[in-house]
């Protein structure tokens, strides 16, 4: 049977635009749909975007430690739309890169939401475009609760475009995005509460880890309440929230930010017309190949909620291009993927945590470092660093590494790189540190903390 494209993707986010290209670079023929914007989640309301918003963060510590290096800085104030129309001009200069890409590789790129009509036909602003094979790239979308004055709350996606600055905000959620933007408002000047309904935010994460994230972020100012959650919020004359929270208390702000959890965005694409089955959450069940149980369509990214990161998103379409057109038998490896939370300070982490090691090896080593930066000595902060090793006594293998300082993002990938690779904890020790730098704390650490198992 002839189609009009080999391959029609449904959403242009990490996943979707790199699957598109390598598969039009590989001979197929290609066509991509989009409803918002190019390059999704990740470029226009998510890793980008925030990333340049934590950099801005920082400049009012970096103001204050100045002085303990001779420089006198003058009066500083933040101009909060400076920021974010120079983060928009950004982005969308790269929505244009991406646009570019696309179309200099041979993609058919189709602005509007895709709705799968049978198997083989997706429908875009009323035409019909048949496939041999469609994929589903949808990414995820906020999740915010039904509550009284649920009007009234933002996610991150509008967060990036307020036309105000808020001088007082609640941060409502326990994950990455809620921890970031804690340090975002804080950096920037905000009175910032994190609220979380558990006992401590970040779980999953190493113990160690999140106890000390918290206690770093409280220095800096952030009011965390644990175990508190929001009943209702109402606005007031003045145009302030009124926010009441489970432990009878209070709290008036400017803006309420609600970070509770994404959703695959899979609504009313039309999957009740195939095969296809989802989870609970809507998420899209596929096999090891990516292929859903409608075999002529395919899932990946967040759409599937395997692991919600965009570096994985990217590897999962690589990985399925290259078997269906490259004549490959690639599997995309999810151990040791390492992840950095851009919080305030920053973490880093690959492997296990100790609870998990735990759970899996017979006895683990565990390696601590807790110290002051070099920058801090004179630059007056207290923050200081922490960082971890985890060590399978029977293998000598480095089974995890954790860190929370300065740079923990930028420093992680390179010590990632060789724990995939199986390094040693001997490996480590006789591997001569670049001095004076924070990082060489993770070769120069000689004795456990303590031993489990």
């Amino acid at each position: 049977m002839s189609y009009d494209y080999d391959l029609f993707v449904i959403g242009a986010g990490s996943g979707g635009v790199r699957a598109s290209r390598m598969a039009a670079g590989l001979g197929a023929k290609v066509a991509v749909c989009e409803d918002l914007y190019l390059g999704g989640t990740c470029v226009n309301v998510g890793c980008v975007p925030k990333k340049l918003f934590v950099y801005g963060s920082h400049f009012k510590e970096d103001f204050q430690a100045a002085a303990g290096f001779g420089w006198s800085v003058d009066k500083t104030s933040f101009d909060w739309p400076v920021l974010r129309d120079n983060k928009t001009k950004e982005i969308e200069r790269l929505n244009g890169i991406y646009d570019t890409m696309l179309k200099n590789a041979g993609v058919k790129v189709v602005d509007g939401r895709g709705r799968i009509i049978d198997p083989h036909t997706v429908e875009v602003a009323g035409k019909q475009y048949s496939a041999e094979r469609i994929l589903i790239a949808v990414g995820g979308w906020p999740v915010i609760p039904a509550i009284e004055g649920g009007e009234h709350i933002i996610s991150s996606n509008e967060a990036f475009y307020l036309e105000k600055f808020p001088k007082r905000v609640i941060i409502v959620g326990g994950g990455y995005i809620a921890v970031e933007f804690a340090g975002i408002f804080d950096g920037l000047g905000s009175e910032t509460h994190l609220l979380y309904r558990g006992e401590l935010f970040l779980r999953g994460f190493d113990k160690d880890i999140r106890e000390f994230v918290a206690q770093e972020m409280t220095k800096k100012g952030v009011n965390l309440k644990f175990n508190t959650n929001v009943t209702a919020i109402a606005k007031q004359a003045d145009g302030t929230l009124l926010v009441s929270l489970t432990d009878g208390s209070t709290l008036e702000v400017d803006c309420v930010m609600y970070a509770t959890g994404r959703k695959p965005k899979t609504d009313d694409i039309g999957l009740e017309n195939t095969k296809v089955e989802c989870n609970a959450n809507g998420a899209i069940i596929v096999n090891d190949d990516y292929q859903t149980s409608e075999p002529s369509i395919y899932g990946l990214g967040d759409a599937t909620d395997r692991v919600q990161l965009t570096p994985v998103a990217l590897a999962e379409g690589m990985a399925l291009v290259r078997n269906l057109y490259g004549a490959a038998n690639q599997k995309v490896d999810y151990n040791f993927i390492a992840t950095a939370v851009f919080s305030n300070p920053n973490i880093g982490t690959v492997g296990y945590s100790e609870e998990d090691a735990v759970a899996k090896y017979e006895k683990i080593a565990v390696y601590k470092a807790d110290f002051k930066h070099m920058k801090h000595t004179l630059g007056g902060s207290d923050e200081r660093t922490f960082m971890k090793l985890l060590v399978d006594q029977k293998t000598d293998r480095v089974i995890g590494c954790h860190m929370v300082g300065s740079d923990a993002g930028e420093i992680i990938q390179g010590i990632a790189i060789a724990i995939k690779a199986g390094a040693t904890k001997n490996d480590f020790d006789t591997t001569i540190g670049v001095h004076p730098t924070a990082a060489e704390e993770f070769v120069t650490m000689r004795e456990p903390a303590y031993i489990l198992g």
